[in-house]
């Protein structure tokens, strides 16, 4: 199908930038301070985010309530930035409220069922551009991601398949091969999925340490292979600390190291919704990522 005017708009704009994920900041009791939020939000595009995908995977939108899934769309969109939303679980209710809001387009969560019908369940309700979600806890067959591609309301297609290095070559070719972004999610192959065709990124991993993720992006887009090499190398040792196991620990992983780079307090370095951690320790990765810069 022909590619909507809407979403090739949002396609180009994308294409070469960071959106980073950020975290949703709460406290221990699952208070969210909105001026913090927003001063959040700002520091991470002043550090080298092009834009912001709130409410995903690493913002835990899927578990928030609706009055605050508004006010943090309402504060990514102030920040003048590319804003897409995270839409999950009532997917079509939640991109007709991010359109609403001026969101610019809208991440599908994958979920049971038809994925294409959903899809264009989002695309009528809202007419937001969307990308689509390959996720690692359920990962999409091809021909179904062919058919969603093919979707003329798709930008584009984020692959985060964690471990699964011929998943993801396949799903960014799918995505090239039907003239939409392929983007990258893969924290723990980042600088690898740009060589196989990623062509902009959208990773938790920039919830923090943003520079360090811009970097492997601008060494990239440049001619020199060594410094390429060097920064993937940093931002591998900050994703060996971070993206592990428990996988879904990644969150709070990435709150502390907010919090040890001061971009929030410790009184709001909470994650509510992953599982029980260690106690914490040092993630001393992000200080010799920064520091070798």
């Amino acid at each position: 199908m022909a590619l909507d005017a809407r979403a090739a708009r949002l396609r180009d704009r994308l294409r070469g930038t960071l959106i980073a994920a950020p975290a949703t900041p709460m406290t221990a009791t699952g208070e969210v301070d909105l001026d913090l939020l927003s001063r959040y939000f700002a520091g991470l595009v002043a550090d080298g985010a092009d834009g912001l995908a709130v409410l995903a995977h690493t913002g835990r939108g899927p578990f928030l309530p609706p009055e605050t899934r508004a006010a943090v769309i309402e504060r990514a969109v102030a920040l003048g930035v590319p804003v897409i939303a995270g839409v999950g679980g009532s997917a079509v209710e939640e991109a007709q409220v991010a359109a609403e809001l001026g969101a610019d387009g809208v991440l599908v969560f994958p979920a049971e069922g038809d994925r294409v019908a959903g899809h264009e369940a989002v695309w009528e309700a809202a007419g937001l551009p969307m990308i689509a979600f390959d996720l690692y806890t359920m990962p999409c067959p091809p021909a179904v991601l062919r058919k969603i591609v093919d979707h003329p309301g798709v930008a584009g297609l984020k692959t985060a398949l964690l471990a699964d290095a011929m998943g993801c070559q396949e799903t960014i070719a799918i995505t090239r091969q039907a003239g939409k972004l392929a983007i990258t999610g893969e924290d723990r192959m980042f600088g690898p999925s740009l060589l196989w065709g990623a062509e902009a990124a959208l990773v938790g991993i920039a919830a923090a340490a943003v520079e360090v993720t811009k970097d492997v992006l601008r060494a990239f887009a440049g001619s020199d292979l060594r410094r390429f090499d060097q920064a993937s190398a940093r931002l591998d040792r900050l994703a060996e600390q971070t993206f592990t196991a428990p996988m879904e620990g990644y969150v709070q992983r990435m709150l502390w190291v907010a919090a040890d780079e001061g971009r929030i307090p410790e009184s709001h370095a909470f994650d509510l919704y992953g599982p029980p951690l260690e106690a914490r320790r040092p993630v001393e990765a992000v200080i010799t990522a920064v520091q070798e810069r």
